[in-house]
């Protein structure tokens, strides 16, 4: 299970936000690269780079983040507002993967032509959902589809990187929602656990469901977890 430490960036700074509500922020560092290097130089399998402003249509970190990943060695996915064809594909010149949330929900057929363009395995489907039922527009915006159902209709048609957070369990250290990852895990898919990892336990927890990776977040800039201790349970 890779271990994926996420950097969130709002204003140029490394933050984290309590179920991605600005008003709930937390800064960790005026230095994303400096955070990057150093979870680098810890051992994490890749980084999970989030663009917070682009997410809540408050402007763009791209630039920013395209300097970071040129400075360190290990995979890196980019997450945040990506809703455009154009800066999707200009984001795959230098990122490994891009995370499409709202646009997958949005427009099928743009995310399903993305992929057959772009390749499925470089395009990460970002499910989040509270208790199940998908949410969009930076969890703003409540949707009447179901979470399973949404990711065995993407796998349908080629998708098999998956992103799943539970937004109601994000930024709370409360542990993961292991009910609604493992029924996602089983549709024979690459998913990533996100949202709630409070203690070494959680990430064994995540596991057992089969998750294919495990974002560490607050837990981590909290000092509740190391990614030495991550990487021994994984």
């Amino acid at each position: 299970m890779k271990i994926i430490p996420a950097i969130d960036i709002m204003d140029g700074q490394v933050v984290r936000l309590v179920q991605g509500k600005p008003e709930n922020k937390t800064v960790y560092s005026n230095n994303p690269g400096e955070i990057a290097k150093k979870w680098e130089k810890q051992g994490a399998d890749m980084l999970h780079i989030v663009d917070l402003d682009a997410t809540l249509k408050l402007g763009s970190n791209l630039e920013l983040i395209q300097r970071i990943v040129k400075e360190i060695s290990i995979p890196v996915q980019i997450a945040g507002g990506l809703r455009d064809e154009n800066v999707i594909s200009s984001t795959l010149d230098f990122a490994d993967r891009v995370v499409i949330g709202t646009l997958a929900f949005k427009d099928r057929e743009l995310v399903n032509k993305l992929g057959s363009k772009l390749g499925h395995k470089n395009l990460v489907i970002s499910a989040d959902h509270n208790n199940g039922n998908v949410v969009i527009n930076g969890w703003t915006q409540k949707t009447k589809t179901n979470l399973v159902d949404a990711v065995q209709e993407f796998s349908n048609n080629g998708f098999t990187e998956f992103l799943i957070t539970n937004v109601s369990r994000d930024g709370m250290l409360q542990g993961p929602d292991l009910e609604n990852l493992a029924l996602a895990c089983k549709q024979n898919v690459n998913v990533i656990a996100s949202g709630g990892i409070s203690k070494p336990s959680d990430v064994s927890d995540v596991k057992q469901c089969n998750a294919y990776g495990v974002i560490l977040g607050k837990a981590l800039y909290e000092g509740k977890i190391t990614i030495e201790e991550a990487k021994k349970l994984a």
